[in-house]
């Protein structure tokens, strides 16, 4: 006889959508019985409808933990598609999010009574609270292992702010990050974390030398403010003032898009190209096409899109965000408008010191049997052996 639902999920008893649940999860509980043995984990995380850190970094492990012989993964998007006929809610931000909250509890309700280990994707602030929260809460009463991967750069204000997250993540079995930085920044918090490095898949990069560097610039940033996409086109303004040759090439979308062209039209700049969003399968292209990938956040932590510029051999210039001090070789660090395009510049005279750097980023980091480490580091953590333990 099935259990009764949770509380949360009793308003939607009796409803097509819940009985065609109930026969996918019968069909996934034989399937389960089948692959006893594994490792069994739930990835929580954004789709990659929106293409993001967190979504492309939750694809890669889904994809790659397909065929190991001691993982099974499956994926639970914290963004469900909503119905057929909820779909016109889709362009409303704060109603779809309400519309999907029940769609979302019941994912994990059913997931995560099929799994050991919960693994959550998650971002700060209200983000927190509607996608990692409930997604930790279920896990709870289910008595599932919890891995939190927390990502965002705010990490200090958000924990500083909301004490509820911090509860949270104290009560979590592990806290994985990133990077170094974030690492440190829970440390002050008295939060112990591990750091497990972003990755990205390396064949759907080719990697290149730069020689001689052409002034072909590229930013892959989103046009939110803490990217400063404005001080790259800033930036490239200068660089346009000495190299006539000289074009940038934007890849992204986001909130201050409108500004951002209107600073392009106001400083007059030409060459200047607005690709829109990349998805993974074409990413690739904009960096084989640039030679220098240019970066200007204010706050950050450990890009995606600097790994995949090393993994293209394509040099990069960026403002010393804090989390991306930790990344050290191949990156020329420097902040503000005027400052990145001197880099620039002093790249494209001849200076090689950052192009030989980028090269031995693309050895040691990115080199042969790094996916592979990265994944086993990520299959160990995530159950065999990691010895288990609360942040209490």
């Amino acid at each position: 006889m099935e259990k009764r639902l949770p509380f949360f999920l009793r308003g939607l008893e009796g409803s097509d959508w819940l009985n065609e649940e109930r026969g996918r999860r019968l069909m996934e509980s034989r399937t389960a019985e089948q692959s006893s043995g594994r490792v069994r984990i739930a990835i929580i995380a954004p789709s990659l409808k929106w293409v993001g850190g967190q979504s492309v970094q939750a694809d890669l492990l889904v994809r790659h933990w397909q065929n190991d012989p001691a993982v099974e993964a499956r994926f639970v998007p914290i963004d469900p598609t909503l119905p057929r006929w909820l779909v016109w809610t889709g362009s409303i931000p704060y109603l779809r999010t309400v519309l999907r909250m029940p769609f979302y509890l019941m994912a994990l309700w059913r997931a995560l009574g099929e799994v050991e280990i919960a693994h959550i994707f998650s971002a700060s602030y209200w983000s927190f609270m509607l996608a990692v929260f409930p997604a930790w809460l279920v896990a709870r009463l289910r008595k599932r292992k919890t891995v939190i991967n927390y990502h965002s750069a705010e990490a200090r204000d958000h924990l500083r702010r909301w004490r509820s997250a911090r509860a949270v993540l104290r009560r979590a079995d592990q806290i994985v990050v990133p990077s170094r930085y974030l690492v440190e920044v829970f440390g002050e918090f008295g939060i112990e974390s591990r750091a497990l490095p972003n990755f990205i898949d390396v064949d759907r990069f080719s990697y290149r030398p730069r020689r001689p560097l052409r002034p072909r610039l590229v930013c892959t940033r989103g046009f939110e403010p803490y990217y400063s996409v404005d001080v790259v086109v800033r930036a490239y303004a200068e660089v346009k003032k000495k190299f006539s040759s000289a074009r940038l090439v934007l890849v992204g979308k986001g909130s201050r898009e409108a500004e951002i062209r209107a600073l392009v039209r106001d400083l007059e700049l030409a060459d200047v190209e607005f690709a829109g969003v990349s998805s993974r399968e074409t990413i690739a292209s904009a960096y084989a096409q640039a030679d220098i990938f240019v970066n200007a956040s204010w706050l950050d932590n450990m890009p995606v899109s600097i790994l995949e510029a090393f993994a293209s051999g394509t040099p990069v210039a960026s403002t010393a965000a804090e989390g991306i001090r930790h990344l050290g070789a191949g990156t020329r660090l420097e902040a503000g408008a005027k400052r990145l395009s001197r880099v620039l510049a002093l790249l494209l005279v001849g200076r090689p010191r950052a192009v030989v750097a980028g090269l031995s980023v693309h050895a040691e980091v990115l080199g042969p049997g790094a996916r592979a480490q990265s994944l086993e580091a990520g299959s160990g953590f995530a159950g065999r052996g990691c010895g288990w333990r609360t942040n209490r």
